[in-house]
């Protein structure tokens, strides 16, 4: 076991995870220690450093992307006090700093963690129900939908319109930016209906304006981690978006393939003359009414794409 504890929480590393606590001393932000205790797999950690610096260092954690709902809802737009892969070391334990990224380190090239982006969350997320009261109003999630109930000093047209209920599965996506004190933040739940609209998010009856006390309003990204940890992983998405362009390629090909054309790849030599050719012959199908215009667009997409 492998541990170190300062002012801003505890790390403890036990050969096959890291345990972190948050500290208890008032400078630990609110978001920190609402969010509480992360046990993070070694599987999902990328890597870690330590920064030594003349007062005070610093421990870093990187995470494999794709492996954590937090970093993926917030976007690394956390500010660094909130960050919970980030720990402030005392000079004087600048030692044991050292020895635990070392061990995780260690372990890490032992277990042959690979570096790439995961298929699949390997952290929870916040448990739920999980509420927030921000300067907008109060969001809260129970697994299933998200409600919004709007502040006195929301936009009229949001009050309006009543509390607001959203399916978790109706979102596309959810966005977050952070109160910075000198800019406002907003929490927005993209959903299928909304997903085109450029409403901005004082607004949008889909999204919270985040302009009050900026540790409250940071704590919506509790709310936003635990709807994303339950959303499709990213990687589903860019799975979905490879197996649609291979469908299209397909597509296009059998195309092609019926009208006696071809996308392979011609020789170097007579690239741009093939190329030319081609091309001549797709127009002279096009305007004998052989192609339509769809087929004509899509085989001429395929044709260029062959070379």
């Amino acid at each position: 076991m492998a541990e170190i504890i300062q002012r801003d929480g505890t790390w403890a590393f036990d050969g096959t995870s890291v345990r972190i606590t948050p500290g208890l001393h008032r400078s630990v932000p609110l978001f920190r220690q609402t969010y509480g205790e992360i046990t993070v797999p070694l599987e999902a950690v990328a890597g870690i450093v330590y920064e030594p610096e003349r007062k005070r260092g610093r421990l870093r954690m990187r995470l494999r992307e794709g492996a954590d709902p937090l970093l993926h809802a917030t976007g690394g737009r956390l500010p660094d006090p909130a960050d919970p892969y980030r720990l402030t070391v005392d000079v004087d334990r600048s030692g044991v700093a050292e020895y635990l990224a070392e061990e995780i380190r260690h372990a890490l090239l032992l277990d042959q963690i690979p570096g790439e982006p995961t298929k699949a969350y390997l952290l929870p997320g916040p448990p739920v129900p999980v509420s927030v009261r921000s300067s907008d109003g109060t969001v809260s999630f129970d697994g299933t939908q998200v409600r919004v109930d709007w502040a006195d000093t929301s936009d009229r047209v949001k009050r309006a319109t009543g509390p607001r209920v959203i399916n978790v599965g109706d979102v596309v996506r959810v966005e977050w930016l952070p109160n910075s004190g000198y800019e406002d933040g907003f929490l927005r739940f993209v959903t299928r209906e909304t997903v085109f609209s450029k409403l901005p998010a004082e607004k949008d009856p889909y999204a919270l304006d985040l302009w009050g006390n900026v540790n409250r309003d940071l704590l919506t990204a509790l709310v936003a981690t635990a709807v994303t940890a339950r959303l499709p992983h990213p990687s589903a998405h860019a799975g979905a978006q490879r197996e649609h362009e291979r469908e299209r390629e397909g597509e296009y090909g059998d195309v092609a393939r019926r009208r006696g054309l071809t996308a392979s790849v011609p020789p170097p030599a007579d690239h741009h003359d093939v190329l030319l050719r081609r091309l001549r012959e797709l127009g002279e199908l096009h305007r004998d009414g052989v192609l339509t215009d769809e087929e004509f667009a899509r085989t001429k997409a395929v044709v260029l794409r062959g070379f």
